[in-house]
């Protein structure tokens, strides 16, 4: 049993050593404010491992000096007036002398006016959406970790989770200030690096900021427990020298100007069918699966024919959106398809993808979901369709 038990022992050692990184603190800050988090941080520890030392210093002392076994006898006494002012006068110092740079730090985060720059940052489920107030650039950041790799088929990437389609990019030297909601459920943008961990609660606007020392890449998480994709719901930002960030803007103008463009133009079901896949992939594989069978009795698949789970019970969202017939989800009406992806579904995991993507996106992820797998309806949906519905054309 004893060499079991030192055998085990050295086994964690040796493993403990393969591990390449330890860390044991805060990640390294990069803005003014996660630098003082991380000093605050330092600080109350240094303290409580001052009062730890003296508290427990002075117990031990008197416990060894005063023992019975050297001769010490117990000495009966009641009260002493000097001694009780004097340890309650010491820990409110001390909590005095903690809140002062706790205050001045709480402060400092949530003073976020003279911003440079103003980003609305929308949380949904389960993807963020970034828009930048008064450039007209907004744009949705997806997983961007393959799907293999999530169902252990392929060796895990080295940011596995922590990697996105579409980063948020910020100009280094700036003062960014971030306007947080969401439209669903409560998430919480995190970025640990930039002392910034702020809840996004539907209907109500919280604001927060930072400013990036150096260029890099810095990963963070929705860090607020949101439903079966929460862990699917990274955040990357990327922060650009200024001139690089000026550049990085432009051609952003130009390509929502190229996609806006996109709308009018009509494509074939081709060009739909390779634009869908790489839609679905990124936004709705995670759900109904690559294969379009989706989970049984949690996400109904898409795959005409293909019952939902045996003797699982209809959801009413479900129902009144049409989607169950006869015991089977089939894809139903081309307006009824298109008002689901647009709207969702009340009371489902199901979110207004309308929303969140453009009407080039919309069309394309609906004709590839009519015309893959073994769905062969023949039905293309134009941007233009998705457009005219977007000005109130009745579906």
């Amino acid at each position: 049993m004893k060499k079991t038990i030192i055998h085990t022992a050295i086994l964690s050692v040796l493993a403990g050593q393969a591990h390449a990184d330890y860390n044991f603190n805060l990640q390294l800050p990069v803005t003014p404010i996660a630098h003082q988090i991380y000093d605050l941080h330092t600080l109350i520890l240094l303290v409580c491992l001052f009062i730890f030392v003296v508290v427990f210093g002075f117990m031990f002392y008197a416990l060894f000096k005063h023992r019975k076994a050297a001769g010490h006898q117990a000495v009966p006494f009641h009260q002493n007036f000097k001694l009780e002012v004097l340890w309650t006068l010491i820990p409110f110092i001390i909590l005095v002398g903690m809140a002062y740079p706790t205050t001045k730090t709480v402060l400092a985060m949530r003073n976020t006016s003279h911003a440079d720059i103003s980003i609305k940052v929308t949380g949904h489920q389960w993807v963020w959406e970034y828009e930048y107030i008064g450039e007209g650039v907004r744009y949705v950041s997806n997983l961007a970790t393959p799907r293999d790799q999530i169902d252990n088929k392929v060796v895990k990437g080295a940011h596995y989770l922590l990697e996105v389609d579409h980063p948020l990019v910020v100009p280094t030297g700036k003062k960014v200030r971030v306007l947080l909601t969401a439209t669903d459920v409560i998430h919480s943008w995190w970025v640990p690096q930039f002392g910034v961990k702020q809840d996004a609660i539907p209907g109500f606007i919280h604001e927060a900021w930072f400013q990036v020392e150096k260029p890099g890449t810095y990963r963070g998480q929705c860090a607020e427990l949101c439903g079966v994709g929460h862990g699917f719901m990274p955040i990357v930002v990327e922060a650009l020298p200024p001139e690089q960030y000026d550049d990085w803007l432009k051609t952003q103008k130009i390509n929502l100007a190229k996609a806006a463009t996109a709308s009018n133009k009509t494509y074939t079901l081709a060009e739909l069918k390779t634009h869908g896949e790489e839609i679905f992939s990124s936004r709705c594989a995670a759900c109904h699966q690559a294969n379009g069978l989706g989970v049984a009795g949690v996400f109904p698949p898409l795959v005409d024919g293909t019952p939902f789970s045996a003797g699982a019970e209809v959801t009413k969202p479900l129902a009144e959106r049409g989607f169950w017939k006869d015991g089977k989800v089939v894809l139903g009406s081309k307006d009824r398809h298109l008002d689901i992806v647009m709207n969702g579904i009340s009371g489902t995991a199901m979110q207004p993808l309308g929303q969140q993507l453009s009407d080039f996106d919309v069309a394309a992820v609906i004709s590839y979901e009519r015309n893959n797998w073994n769905n062969k309806t023949g039905d293309v949906i134009q941007p233009a369709e998705v457009a005219a519905i977007r000005k109130g054309a009745p579906l």
